[in-house]
């Protein structure tokens, strides 16, 4: 029941953001602009669900590795498969320092699954086994689909916004003598509007991404079996995140990683994660309500 009152929240966010999509595209064309961003986004929605996973590691730079490559991490990622119920998804690598994780792809036949290099170095066996796992639940839960597709319109809200306020500005400085009261009440709309309608785009993400947080938490612990190597591995990757920032990270696809790839600034005071001492409390708590504290991966 909770999943599908929080899918049902989902499908309602993910309306709005497609709603300020459009109202973005009546800024910059009026009516016809409306309708053009209506189309676009319903296109926008088709593509992220056939190429989400193409476009999500391509943006990131991750390159596919076969088993021979990296065996133990197919090895692991094939048994918390199994245990998930799932298929093997692909296995990538990001060639970065900084420690992270992703999951991608439209359903649990096409799932893929991201590391990076600085991460097999931070973490133990144990708690990269609970950073899989966690990624495999967003795959087994179907999250990275509806990340995914809210990544490319939040990313395309940013463009438009962007086109509005460079539109507006040149339009102001172009006007007439007689049109400088509208054009002036014409150019503060149109920069609000540019400047708000990314941050609305960001706190739509941040709500649909908080609450899939957790729920991947826990269906991670459940997979592997220990919530405790989860737990320890966020509090390293949260207090990394802090040290080695992933520059190379967008703000549209921050939300697909397990903690915040850049903190500080904007991306601190919208966090896009449920704040990470909070999601290892959780994890402890539920620990200590099981009495489970034997690692199993």
């Amino acid at each position: 029941m909770t999943i599908f009152v929080n899918s049902l929240k989902t499908v309602g966010l993910l309306g709005l953001l497609t709603g300020l999509f459009i109202v973005i595209g009546g800024a910059v064309g009026g009516q016809i602009g409306m309708i053009i961003a209506f189309v676009l986004a319903i296109a926008m929605n088709m593509g992220a669900w056939w190429f989400s996973d193409t476009l999500a590691l391509k943006m990131s730079g991750a390159q596919e590795v076969s088993p021979s490559e990296a065996p133990d991490l197919h090895a692991m990622v094939e048994e918390l498969s199994r245990r998930a119920g799932i298929p093997k998804p692909r296995v990538y690598i990001i060639d970065t320092d900084a420690p992270n994780a992703f999951a991608t792809g439209r359903d649990p036949e096409h799932g893929a699954v991201a590391v990076t290099t600085g991460i097999a170095r931070l973490l133990t066996r144990e708690e990269l086994a609970g950073v899989i796992a966690h990624e495999l639940a967003h795959i087994k839960h179907r999250d990275t689909l509806i990340s995914s597709i809210a990544a490319t319109i939040a990313g395309a809200i940013g463009m438009l916004a962007d086109m509005v306020m460079w539109g507006m500005i040149f339009a102001g400085l172009g006007g007439s003598d007689e049109e400088e009261g509208g054009g002036i009440a014409g150019l503060v709309g149109g920069v609000l509007t540019a400047m708000l309608a990314p941050i609305m785009a960001l706190i739509i993400q941040m709500a649909i991404s908080r609450s899939r947080e957790y729920m991947a938490d826990a269906g991670g612990a459940q997979i592997l079996g220990n919530p405790l190597p989860l737990a320890s591995a966020l509090e390293k990757l949260e207090w990394a995140a802090g040290r080695m920032p992933m520059d190379e990270a967008r703000p549209a696809t921050a939300h697909m990683y397990i903690v915040n790839p850049v903190l500080g600034g904007l991306a601190g005071l919208f966090r896009t994660h449920p704040e990470t001492h909070k999601r290892i409390s959780r994890l402890r708590a539920m620990a200590n309500r099981s009495g489970n504290t034997a690692i199993a991966a």
